[in-house]
């Protein structure tokens, strides 16, 4: 059915056709996927009984749980009296709502991305052992083009948002491919060692020096050198590194003649090089020799649909057979993870641990730090995330678990009275009437 769906929103797509509204569910039960529904007049039913039904392994879900459709005004999403409730962005929803933007909705144990154009959307892959997912292709397919076309790449993007991943494919497809790719992250390099540890040194260019260096620059003789960080290079040596971009010649501390050097460059940062510039903190003469092409690799915030086939890969890798319950993944979803795909996984596997040390068959949410994929900072000045992960209202919480039958027990065994009733399952009374009205049960004549 995927298969299906995607070609046909392809040719739709290479067709001029409109941009197609559609949901993407990428989790369902305890396993990570890509299905795609295609939003049409008329709302989509995600449930047993709804478009997907039978592609969904997730028994808690009821047979309609709830629709989701578009107009003008936004995303409208209902629940339809599910057994276990419907989460918009980690919130319990009652009834109907209307939201101007979301990120994630939560059916029981299905997790659905609502996109405005699900036309070229492609299902995450695994390449070099990465998953790679829609936002994150885009990214690639430029340093593609790239790898074909030129000698020189800059990547930027937050710190482990795969800028190395980017760098080994220009490698990779380039015409370099067969030789070395060496890599160096230049912020662990010291400002005084830089310039010989790049370009090499001659016995006797300084005080110690008893043997050449032959350097990195050509180490990478025939390959790709990669320069992760390299705004925090001292501007003397990105002097140097200019010359060598521009003449494909390396001169080493100490030496008189120039050695050629058969080496295309990728550099990454983390920094916004037109305000390092600005700033004199880059040349803007290499700013401009490496550019174009650039890529902007986006954060792992931007790359929801990726996130539950991290999750998966991580913990199998940890645990074999190992799964993630679905509030987990909606909890690392609605999370803006800092350090992006590299600290994802780091909790993942803390996470594994937690579970396996519990003899858990599933890893949840609880297993998760609460710390993880949260805002840098101390605790004082933590800011909120913008999506709760919870509702704050208990008898939400409470209705997750909360079915037709325990409601019903307690009104029998209380006679009817909602004041006992509700005490007893731990709601206010306006909670539990909420609860009846959702079930659509009657109260006894007498309590009505």
């Amino acid at each position: 059915m995927l298969a299906e769906t995607a070609d046909a929103t392809r040719e739709s797509d290479r067709a001029g056709a409109r941009p197609r509204p559609g949901l993407i569910v990428v989790f369902s039960g305890s396993s990570a996927m890509s299905l795609v529904l295609p939003l049409g007049d008329q709302p989509v039913v995600i449930g047993r009984a709804g478009q997907a039904g039978g592609h969904l392994p997730d028994d808690r879900l009821s047979r309609s749980h709830c629709s989701i459709a578009l107009s003008p005004s936004g995303w409208s999403v209902r629940d339809l009296g599910s057994r276990n409730g419907t989460f918009v962005d980690g919130e319990g929803l009652e009834g109907e709502r209307v939201f101007a933007s979301l990120r994630i909705v939560r059916a029981a144990d299905t997790i659905v991305l609502p996109v405005r154009d699900v036309s070229t959307f492609l299902p995450a892959t695994v390449e070099d052992g990465v998953v790679v997912g829609w936002a994150m292709r885009e990214g690639l397919a430029t340093v593609d083009r790239a790898a074909a076309a030129s000698e020189n790449l800059l990547v930027m993007g937050e710190s482990g948002t795969g800028k190395e991943l980017a760098a080994r494919r220009f490698h990779r497809l380039g015409p370099n491919a067969a030789g070395p790719f060496v890599a160096i992250n230049c912020a662990t390099v010291p400002q005084g060692l830089a310039e010989r540890l790049l370009f090499g040194a001659k016995k006797g260019a300084y005080s110690g020096a008893d043997a050449d260096v032959v350097g990195h620059v050509r180490a990478a003789d025939g390959g790709v050198l990669f320069l992760d960080e390299a705004a925090e290079l001292d501007l003397e040596v990105q002097a140097k590194l200019l010359r060598v971009i521009e003449t494909r010649e390396v001169v080493a501390l100490g030496a008189t003649q120039a050695v050629r050097v058969g080496v295309r460059v990728c550099l990454a940062t983390h920094v916004q090089l037109r305000r390092a510039v600005a700033e004199g903190r880059f040349r803007a003469d290499l700013y401009h020799r490496i550019t174009p092409p650039e890529v902007t690799l986006p954060p792992l915030r931007h790359r929801l649909d990726e996130i539950p086939q991290h999750i998966a890969a991580e913990l199998s890798a940890a645990v074999p057979g190992l799964s993630a319950q679905a509030k987990l993944v909606e909890a690392c979803m609605l999370r803006p993870w800092p350090g992006n795909v590299r600290e994802l996984r780091r909790e993942m596997r803390d996470a594994a641990s937690r579970a396996t040390a519990e003899q858990a068959d599933r890893v949840r949410q609880e297993h998760l730090s609460p710390s993880a994929g949260q805002p840098l900072g101390p605790p004082s000045t933590r800011r909120v995330p913008a999506a709760p992960l919870a509702s704050p209202r208990p008898y939400v919480r409470h209705g997750q678990e909360l079915t037709r039958e325990a409601v019903e027990r307690a009104l029998t065994e209380h006679e009817g009275n909602v004041t006992r009733a509700a005490r007893s399952l731990g709601l206010q009374r306006t909670q539990l009437y909420r609860e009846i009205a959702r079930h659509a049960l009657e109260l006894p004549a007498k309590r009505r």
